[in-house]
């Protein structure tokens, strides 16, 4: 080792390996919630996405995506030269570090999507929309925040230190589009405006995956500190890491709470996204405090207490409330950053808000009408009530408990 600069490219490089395969994992606990969440009939297929969507994000984003969003280029996008892995412009870190990191990112804005159009919506035409998604539509966005072009200044000093806005509200805009053309599922909302809960399968996958994700997060946020080289560094880690945890366990403690005065009783499925919610509130700011990670936290888990219902009265369909946890709650911890952080101000928040939104939603709506219009995003009735696994895999989750 030669000198203090070869110490700080190992650690750098380490940090993004190490956080990167911490947000890999989230993979998994993207796949058990929403496995847990809806019925088993479904659940081969559920697996199925969420495995594949994960492959074609990091091919995509490989090709395409990664130069687009960090390339040289106008305000608009970058260019879309494949990068070469063995060197990068930035040489304080491994440049094929750097990508492993960021490539986890756009695997979990298409596991948002995942859950909330599951149980009717054909499996290809969803993994031809994480093809656009993870090499275009992510990657754009991307390009005109962390990868520096402000889109010509329109939204100047916007702030979003792990991705609220820039991974989960897109995966929450991107889901809201296809879910306006798909539709609910059916039985879902009765024509007098009842709503018919519709139970998922396995509430202890459900608390696994939550508790998964609860754990990779320390990855995704902590990772996006971006350096491990000095002491200052590894203060801020551990800030973010236990900021964190402040407003996941703050959420899932205001869930639990708002439940048991409006339900009478406390439902585990608000606690488990109170959780999920709080980790995404503070994902745009987790490094302001632990008191403003408290703080973040206890409103994310009220809004996706308030918000599922809400859905639901406008009678969106979300199996696994992931609107009210990455849209809601991520528009929320993105406004948070302009409250607490002196340094942002709440105009700069709610146009990068507003611009990223409207981009995301617009352009994921015309992928998807496209694709209605081409193959179909929607299952055949018999197939939505028989179940998708033996018409969209062949396969049974659960072969051996068939009901006679």
């Amino acid at each position: 080792m030669e000198n203090f600069t070869d110490v700080g490219f190992i650690l750098n490089g380490f940090l993004f390996v190490v956080s990167g395969i911490l947000v890999m994992w989230m993979a998994a606990g993207f796949a058990m919630l929403e496995a847990g969440l809806t019925r088993s009939k479904n659940n081969a297929t559920v697996l199925t996405k969420n495995i594949a969507l994960f492959a074609i994000s990091c091919v995509m984003y490989y090709f395409v995506g990664y130069q687009l969003m960090y390339g040289e280029g106008g305000a608009f996008m970058g260019s879309f030269a494949i990068m070469d892995m063995t060197t990068g412009a930035d040489a304080s870190y491994p440049a094929a570090s750097d990508f492993f990191f960021q490539v986890m990112f756009v695997a979990t804005a298409a596991s948002v999507i995942s859950g909330t159009i599951a149980e009717r919506m054909k499996l290809w035409p969803f993994l031809i929309f994480v093809v656009v998604l993870s090499g275009v539509i992510y990657p754009l966005q991307g390009h005109w925040t962390w990868g520096g072009s402000e889109l010509g200044g329109i939204i100047a000093g916007f702030s979003d230190f792990a991705g609220s806005t820039i991974v989960h509200s897109v995966g929450g805009w991107a889901a809201l589009a296809g879910v306006l053309i798909l539709g609910a599922r059916k039985g879902k909302y009765s024509k007098d405006g009842q709503v018919k809960p519709i139970p998922g399968s396995n509430l202890t996958l459900a608390t696994l995956g939550t508790f998964i994700l609860w754990m990779g997060w320390f990855g995704f946020n902590g990772g996006s500190q971006l350096a491990l080289g000095s002491k200052a560094d590894i203060e801020g880690i551990a800030l973010v890491v236990a900021d964190t945890n402040m407003a996941a366990a703050a959420g899932a403690i205001a869930a639990a709470i708002l439940t048991q005065i409006i339900y009478k009783k406390v439902d585990l499925t608000f606690v488990l996204n109170g959780a999920l919610a709080g980790l995404v509130s503070c994902t745009a700011g987790p490094d302001l405090g632990m008191m403003v990670a408290f703080i973040e936290g206890i409103v994310g888990g009220i809004l996706v207490v308030l918000a599922v219902p809400f859905f639901d009265k406008l009678r969106i369909d979300d199996p696994v409330g992931a609107l009210s946890v990455h849209l809601v709650a991520g528009i929320w911890g993105t406004i948070a950053v302009g409250i607490f952080n002196p340094d942002v101000t709440i105009l700069a928040q709610i146009k990068g808000i507003v611009v990223i939104g409207v981009f995301v939603f617009v352009a994921s709506f015309i992928v998807w009408k496209i694709l209605d219009l081409i193959v179909g995003l929607r299952v055949d009735e018999e197939t939505e009530v028989t179940g998708l696994d033996i018409h969209e895999t062949g396969l049974e989750c659960y072969p051996e408990f068939k009901k006679a």
